[in-house]
């Protein structure tokens, strides 16, 4: 079988995990748990290693290509915040993401889907590493932390892949999703290929990994050393996060809840917040980042980093032309007495989060068009500083109580869902904060809105897009007259009628007349090289492909 050589390589390392790396000698072709038990107990260091490996590989250097948008999972953060509506990005040279503004970037041959694809199934792959060297019977506490690392990062990846290669799960159980590729299929893919799984497997091996992750860290007495590492309150998090799009509501309350109460996170208060922040993993709000060091490759290299594409007050792409704005539409959203009103500059270049320094630089040297964000600090708050060492958040606690409020409301308890997001939002942004409305669907919007607020940035806005099926709609009135140079195009993506495909997108021009094209912009293709490598998934079993779109004048 052929396979793509980046999946193969990593592929054949995992089938030797058992044997070569823990130093054993099975007898026969198949390793028993017994010895997997056994290598894993007399080598524990090895395992350790490996699950260091996998933390490793959330930041890596030009691991799938050689330009400068691949720098590990924070890629994949900046081009799904790229194709939203949300963060704008200038359609520049200097912006390596502008393929967003056109959603070019899921095409079979883009760079984007290829990034993603390799950059996901090869963290699969060393979480196989991992789970195919510990019996899933260990009694051993150590162990039992080093193998729930392994699951539940190897579900984070296949939740991620599951929202970009397909629509939803609700209407799509039935619909081909990705691969799953375990410890227990590895020979057989290695022989015959692998073919798509539908939305509801994928989704099965996600929350199958999950409970046995919450399962085995609930029992182990090992902590991890730093947030690089997934502690039980993260496991909680990520499966509040699934069941959020499984629409499983109760349950999702359930996991914020334990997330919170099992958390030594605490939310960032007002005066944490009314300055430049979120770039260190010890801020007290984080519950689990990217632990960046200055010797990374991803720093030594200056500008392949994610905060030269996201910082505002450092040296980098953004500073010197391609800068990230928040959508004027959402800023004006935002009140008055909400201190994140001063995560972004307002229509005059100003900040009231901003010092005298800081604002001098933002104005006059480096010339911040309006609405640029200064959410994120440079590192150790040096202005213009090309150390481009900060950690990134992949989970900060205040996305708990966001998606507890959501399902409190949604599943039947709008009231208390209510109060929750107006106690969240009141205590720690803006003492005025109040919900008009009453309903489930009301608050879920008002959640969604805070959402879109709170986690700017931090790539998760277009997964809410997807399970909510809000589109991708540029075509507000608050565009026009803004600034002419804003650059994010104006299309409408919308579903169709409920009668019709859950998987087929309409296109509208900003005009709102009808292109008549059947189109399938919001879901990635699976890349090239993986549908000709891969005898079970070829070109006919790919996402559908889309026409050229033209942007409104």
């Amino acid at each position: 079988m052929k396979i793509n050589k980046i999946l193969y390589l990593a592929l054949a390392s995992m089938l030797t995990v058992g044997c070569a790396d823990l130093d054993t000698e099975p007898q026969g072709s198949t390793v028993t748990e017994t010895q997997k038990g056994d290598a894993a107990e007399a080598n524990p260091e090895r395992v350790s290693a490996g699950v260091s490996g996998i933390t490793t590989m959330f930041s890596v250097y030009n691991n799938i290509s050689s330009t400068h948008d691949d720098f590990g999972y924070p890629s994949i953060m900046l081009y799904l915040d790229s194709r939203g509506i949300d963060l704008v990005g200038c359609d520049v040279g200097y912006n390596w993401f502008s393929y967003g503004l056109d959603l070019t970037d899921r095409a079979v041959n883009a760079r984007a889907t290829r990034v993603i694809w390799s950059t996901l199934y090869n963290q699969i792959f060393a979480a196989n590493q991992v789970t195919n060297s510990i019996d899933p019977e260990t009694e051993d506490p150590t162990l039992k932390f080093y193998l729930a690392q392994a699951l539940a990062i190897r579900a984070f990846d296949y939740f991620n892949l599951a929202q970009i290669y397909q629509f939803t799960y609700e209407g799509n159980g039935d619909a081909p999703c990705v691969p799953i590729i375990t410890e227990k299929n590895a020979l057989e893919v290695a022989g015959n290929g692998v073919a798509r799984n539908t939305v509801e497997e994928v989704y099965q091996q996600i929350m199958d990994d999950l409970n046995n992750a919450i399962e085995m860290l609930s029992s182990s007495t090992k902590t991890r050393d730093d947030k690089r590492y997934i502690s039980l309150d993260v496991a909680y998090g990520l499966r509040a996060r699934v069941n959020l799009v499984l629409q499983n509501w109760t349950a999702a309350a359930d996991d914020a809840q334990n997330a919170i109460n099992n958390s030594a996170a605490t939310p960032a208060t007002i005066k944490e917040v009314s300055k430049p922040t979120f770039k260190d993993i010890t801020e007290t709000n984080w519950m689990w980042g990217i632990l960046i060091a200055e010797t990374d490759r991803v720093v030594t290299s200056g500008i392949v980093n994610w905060i030269s594409h996201m910082g505002s007050l450092n040296y980098g792409y953004a500073s010197v032309g391609a800068w990230r704005r928040i959508n004027p539409t959402l800023y004006q959203q935002i009140n008055s007495t909400d201190v994140r009103k001063g995560w972004f500059l307002d229509n005059t270049g100003a900040s009231a989060n901003l010092n005298d320094e800081q604002q001098t630089y933002m104005s006059k040297t480096a010339g911040a068009p309006a609405y640029t964000q200064v959410k994120f600090a440079s590192y150790k708050d040096e202005i213009y500083t090309s150390t481009n060492a900060n950690d990134v958040p992949l989970m900060r606690i205040e996305e708990m109580y966001l998606i507890l409020a959501e399902a409190q409301a949604m599943s039947g308890n709008p009231a208390l869902g209510k109060a929750t997001l107006e106690t969240f939002v009141q205590t720690y942004r803006d003492p005025s904060y109040s919900v008009a409305q009453s309903s489930a669907e009301a608050v879920q919007n008002a959640v969604w809105i805070q959402r879109r607020i709170e986690l700017w940035g931090e790539g998760l806005s277009y997964f809410d897009l997807m399970r909510l099926r809000k589109g991708i709609d540029r075509a507000s009135t608050a565009w026009k007259g803004v600034d002419k140079n804003m650059s994010m195009y104006n299309y409408l993506i919308e579903d169709k009628p409920e009668d019709e495909a859950r998987a087929i997108q309409t296109v509208k021009a900003g005009n709102g007349s009808t292109t008549g094209d059947v189109i399938n912009y919001l879901i990635f293709q699976i890349p090239q090289a993986e549908t000709e490598s891969n005898p079970l998934l070829t070109e006919k079993d790919n996402n559908l492909g889309t026409p050229a779109l033209t942007p409104v004048p």
